[in-house]
């Protein structure tokens, strides 16, 4: 039909990070995203938090939820960090559950993206986290490429790469270069997808490259920054849309406004209404 999508606001390419743990580091990277305008995902583990600032614990505190992470995601990763397929049902519900019902404690909002301890998963880890309200879940696999998980694939998530990565550099370049236009994406994408520990970042070393990354990133008029959960509300909205007969007519069922590129033009399809294709 000619159509590509487009992300929001009629953006050509989003970019979005992932890291784990919760450690005080998180503090310092949300600071760095927040300088430069970037979104990330945060996935904590809530049962290895301490409620008060404790000057001993490596964490985040519970209480610093809000003000750490505004402006970001916050998601599960499980209450207490175990490898979720050597757990029995009941209790891999209880890490989901009770990860999941804390942080909204504590967020204000219903959680519902996942990244897997260990990045490790198995049949019944991913039934019981459907089960369990979660949309979406990564692991820790990367193929430094640009693509999007398909709809059926959303708890099965893959990144671009790893902060460490020695290509980082060299894929960020490819993804600021990348016209989707007249790429082999064509439908779909591309999405820079980083994953990874803020603990990593050890130096002063780790966290100039990092600044530097950001910088590299930051500010381009055709890149949505965003959360892990924006990405999959848009993504499955624009997914949803439902075309006429003869493809002339586009209705968008869902809450969330999504856009399309048409013969090069950029269109808006507003949630809920009808839009007529030239």
């Amino acid at each position: 039909m000619n159509n590509r999508m487009l992300f929001k606001n009629g953006k050509a390419k989003a970019l979005t990070f992932s890291f784990d743990d919760g450690e005080k580091n998180d503090i310092r990277l949300a600071q760095l995203f927040n300088k430069y305008g970037l979104k990330g995902t945060f996935n904590l583990n809530s049962g290895l938090m301490s409620e008060k600032i404790d000057e001993k614990s490596s964490k985040v505190a519970l209480e610093q939820i809000p003000e750490v992470y505004a402006g970001h995601e916050v998601a599960v990763h499980s209450f207490t960090h175990p490898f979720l397929e050597k757990l029995s049902e009941t209790l891999i519900v209880k890490e989901i559950i009770d990860d999941k019902e804390r942080l909204e404690k504590y967020t204000g909002y219903v959680v519902r993206g996942m990244a897997y301890p260990f990045g490790t998963y198995g049949p019944s880890v991913l039934r019981i986290v459907k089960d369990c309200g979660i949309k979406y879940s990564r692991g820790v696999g990367a193929h430094h490429k640009f693509t999007i998980a398909e709809s059926h694939k959303w708890l099965e998530m893959d990144t671009t790469c790893h902060q460490a990565d020695e290509k980082i550099f060299d894929l960020a370049k490819e993804f600021l270069d990348y016209d989707p236009q007249k790429g082999w994406m064509s439908i779909e994408g591309p999405l820079f997808y980083i994953w990874g520990h803020s603990y990593e970042y050890r130096t002063e070393e780790d966290w100039k490259r990092m600044e530097s990354l950001c910088q590299m990133l930051a500010n381009k008029e055709n890149v949505w920054y965003a959360t892990n959960i924006e990405i999959y509300d848009y993504v499955e909205a624009y997914r949803g849309l439902e075309y006429s007969a003869n493809g002339k007519m586009v209705f968008n069922p869902s809450y969330v406004d999504v856009w399309m590129s048409r013969y090069g033009e950029a269109i808006k399809i507003p949630a809920g209404k009808t839009v007529m294709l030239k």
